[in-house]
């Protein structure tokens, strides 16, 4: 089997399988369209709102048909992943692969140096702050080489642990309310993002088309946007939600089962279980969490939309479109509602 390949849900279990089991905290709801007219679990009327159990992704997004692609479409289609994760064939066998595929050997991507370079490129930009280790970026950097081998190695050989995540209260936008904030040292960091870049595009193949938050190439006006066509079209009732401490309640059994769907490979299972239960230091003695993914991570976004994007199916089936945000043009360390509107005629 060649490294990221995408295999059949009904392929042998790989030998390395797992064991079992956004700075963000609330989330703001989706926006939900719904035509009375067309009656109690109608699918809605209007164009492109629906949501089906079908690969459910907008261009350039989606999934294509039947027809042979020209690989500089595909690529052309995911601009926005790694170039030094995703090759060629992967993005084909993505686009192309059944929705009940899994992915194996995703690992090997993860640690490739290539792809750590480019994940502390993207730690650099944001020029966050230092975590529990006080090591800031600029003190990473000095030695970047060895500290990317060095990383790359232990993520190899299942001996890379994350180190616990430095607590820190932001004011709420809007509110005199504080919400926690955790900030990973920048190994972590690095790690996280690389992580990201090798499991994000998965996801995002089948996420719904009218969820905009926390996603690449997407934000609030777009999803704006979308609430005044259905505006246009005759939907007139909106209902505002926000999802009150979202990220500090997700279940982790659940998550993970959510992850599983799509993830075979053991190694990553195993990050995936180990970040969200980091030590938390807001005092001397620090505390581990037993839910939520932490405010903050980089790997938290794309785990929020996991989870929740069932969601979205579910509220199909009773003839609404739910729109998910996130108020992105807020300053980023504001940035922590997610949530959903609801549109009715």
């Amino acid at each position: 089997m060649n490294q990221g390949d995408l295999r059949a849900e009904e392929s042998p279990s790989s030998p390395g399988k797992g064991r079992e089991e956004r700075g963000q905290a609330g989330v703001t709801a989706p926006v939900v369209a719904r035509k009375w007219r067309n009656g109690h679990g109608a699918k809605g009327a209007q164009e492109g709102g629906d949501v089906t159990d079908e690969p459910r992704q907008a261009p350039p997004d989606g999934v294509p048909g039947s027809r042979a692609i020209p690989a500089g479409e595909i690529r052309a289609r995911w601009a926005w992943v790694e170039a030094e994760v995703w090759t060629e064939r992967m993005l084909t066998t993505l686009e192309q692969g059944g929705r009940r595929g899994k992915w194996y050997s995703l690992m090997d991507k993860v640690c490739a140096l290539p792809n750590l370079r480019q994940a502390f490129a993207r730690v650099k930009a944001k020029q966050g702050a230092a975590g529990v280790d006080h090591v800031t970026v600029t003190e990473f950097e000095r030695h970047l080489e060895a500290n990317l081998e060095k990383l790359a190695r232990s993520l190899r050989e299942g001996s890379y642990g994350p180190q616990a995540i430095r607590r820190h209260w932001i004011r709420k936008l809007g509110s005199q309310e504080k919400r926690p904030l955790g900030i990973p040292t920048v190994r972590d960091r690095v790690v996280q993002t690389a992580l990201r870049a090798v499991l994000e595009p998965i996801f995002e193949r089948d996420f719904a088309a009218h969820s905009y938050g926390f996603r690449p190439n997407r934000g609030c006006k777009d999803a704006l946007r979308r609430v005044d066509g259905l505006l246009a079209k005759g939907y007139h009732w909106i209902v505002d939600a926000d999802l009150k401490s979202y990220f500090d309640t997700i279940p982790h059994s659940h998550l993970l089962a959510r992850v599983k769907e799509k993830i075979a490979d053991g190694r990553v299972l195993e990050l995936l279980k180990v970040f969200p239960t980091q030590k938390v230091m807001e005092t001397a003695e620090g505390w581990v969490p037993e839910e939520g993914t932490p405010q903050g991570a980089v790997v938290s976004p794309l785990l929020s939309n996991i989870y929740l994007d069932p969601l979205d199916p579910q509220m199909a089936q009773q003839g609404y479109e739910m729109i998910r945000y996130t108020d992105d043009c807020a300053p980023r360390a504001q940035r922590a509602e997610e949530g959903p509107m609801c549109v009715t005629a």
